[in-house]
């Protein structure tokens, strides 16, 4: 039977701005309080959307979120009118309007971690929202983002669906942004390698002293136990504090794997050498041949990994076993890493070609390629089972460019998230989006 590697990629929402909410990464806090273009944002992350699926690359779309979060606003005492309790927050507290407003469930990679079936207990394919429990912007977003992959992938056969954990900071739980898969084939069993910037109960970890660690290996371990994944098919790893301080948020910033390869930063990681000698072990145990590739920091200084996003790019198999790293413009832009990178094209080793992607309005906000897309492994019969509504066809990316041009505007800065129309325009989008992807009420305006 075959079996592909899905991008579900995030559908940037039209409240897109600038809010520098998200301390430790470099590239938000630096663009803060900028004028944003939530239409460009939306048409950039669909061109590339169309661009893979040209490529022949199996595509999804994942739905953005109700925002201005009045739900949210009012628990935190805003009262009245829709219209009244943004004005109010506007009005007495910005930053919480700002916060509410936040059009972060793009970076989908954050959204859920993922087990395919051939790795799990079950045979199915788990789930589990993250609770991004680090950030209250990001924290409001997993009740909507379970409903959203509940109705993407509804088929209980299939499919197998885990609320968020705990909402405190021991099980803080940032998904497949700190998770990835290592595998011969996509619907053979794997070795999943979960990442942690700290251990909540365990003194014997470091921590980063600047900017926070998002992951707890406590949290990473739950989500194995709830996905049914056997010792043997799981290595735990701990980021290196000393990047998560220059502004490596999450390990998809500094590490991407794919198939068998890790394309990783030398100072990536804590204890690299056991780390890659037991995810060697591991991979081989399950027929793989384990293939990392380290980039030095002689060559690639962390700072121009977290300036040109190198990291935060997918790496994609192709048809003749070579694969294809699709990178942001910003690596281009940047002489250490792409001379790098036609270096590494040229050396006959397994990455064959980049392809260079504008995503420059997503990259302001401090995320690239990577952020933008949720992977998930399927067999034939289980993507038969995924909603259709929500695969990526021609028909459908033309639905969607013209469903952004009704509907979103072209600047946003932050005296425009005080408008009460934004709310209305928003749900207006959304309401006719869930018609298009077919996924019903998803959205608390469509439930109360």
């Amino acid at each position: 039977m075959k079996s592909y590697e899905v991008n579900f990629d995030g559908l940037v929402g039209p409240t897109h701005n600038y809010g520098g909410l998200s301390y430790g990464n470099v590239a938000s806090q630096s663009n803060s309080q900028q004028s944003s273009n939530p239409k460009e944002a939306a048409l950039q992350g669909l061109a590339k959307m169309k661009a893979l699926m040209d490529m022949g690359f199996q595509q999804g779309v994942l739905a953005p979120q109700e925002r201005p979060d009045v739900a949210a606003l009012r628990r935190l005492g805003f009262a009245g009118s829709d219209a009244q309790v943004i004005q109010r927050a506007a009005k007495e507290a910005m930053p919480l309007l700002v916060a509410s407003c936040s059009a972060s469930s793009m970076w989908v990679a954050n959204a859920a971690t993922v087990s395919p079936s051939a790795d799990t207990a079950d045979g199915r394919v788990h789930f589990t929202a993250a609770n991004l429990n680090c950030k209250y912007h990001r924290s409001i977003e997993h009740p909507t983002t379970s409903r959203v992959l509940g109705a993407m992938f509804a088929d209980q056969q299939h499919f197998a669906h885990h609320a968020a954990l705990p909402a405190v900071a021991q099980f803080g739980d940032e998904g497949a942004a700190n998770h990835t898969r290592f595998c011969r084939a996509y619907g053979e069993a794997g070795v999943e390698f979960f990442v942690f910037g700290r251990s909540a109960f365990d003194s014997r970890y470091p921590s980063p002293q600047k900017y926070p660690a998002r992951q707890t290996l406590e949290a990473s371990r739950a989500v194995a136990r709830l996905h049914g994944l056997s010792e043997e098919g799981v290595v735990y790893a701990q980021q290196n504090p000393a990047v998560i301080d220059q502004g490596v948020f999450h390990n998809d910033v500094i590490a991407v794997g794919n198939g068998e390869v890790l394309f990783y930063h030398e100072d990536a990681f804590l204890d690299t050498d056991k780390m890659l000698a037991e995810l060697s072990d591991k991979i081989a145990k399950v027929g793989g041949k384990f293939q990392p590739v380290c980039v030095p920091r002689s060559a690639v200084t962390v700072d121009d990994a977290v300036r040109s996003y190198l990291f935060n790019s997918q790496l994609l198999s192709r048809a003749d076993g070579s694969m294809l790293l699709i990178v942001p413009e910003e690596c281009r832009g940047n002489e250490r890493v792409w001379n790098y990178l036609q270096g590494l094209t040229g050396s006959g080793g397994v990455i064959r070609e980049v392809k260079v992607f504008d995503l420059k309005q997503s990259m302001q906000n401090g995320g690239g390629p990577a952020c933008l897309r949720l992977r998930v492994a399927l067999n034939e019969t289980e993507l038969a089972a995924v909603n259709p509504g929500v695969i990526m066809t021609a028909p459908l990316y033309e639905s969607l460019t013209q469903w952004v041009e009704r509907h979103y505007r072209d600047r946003m800065t932050e005296n425009d998230l005080a408008d009460p129309q934004l709310l209305l325009e928003c749900r207006s989008a959304l309401d006719e989006l869930t018609q298009i992807l077919k996924l019903g009420a998803v959205y608390p305006f469509q439930i109360n």
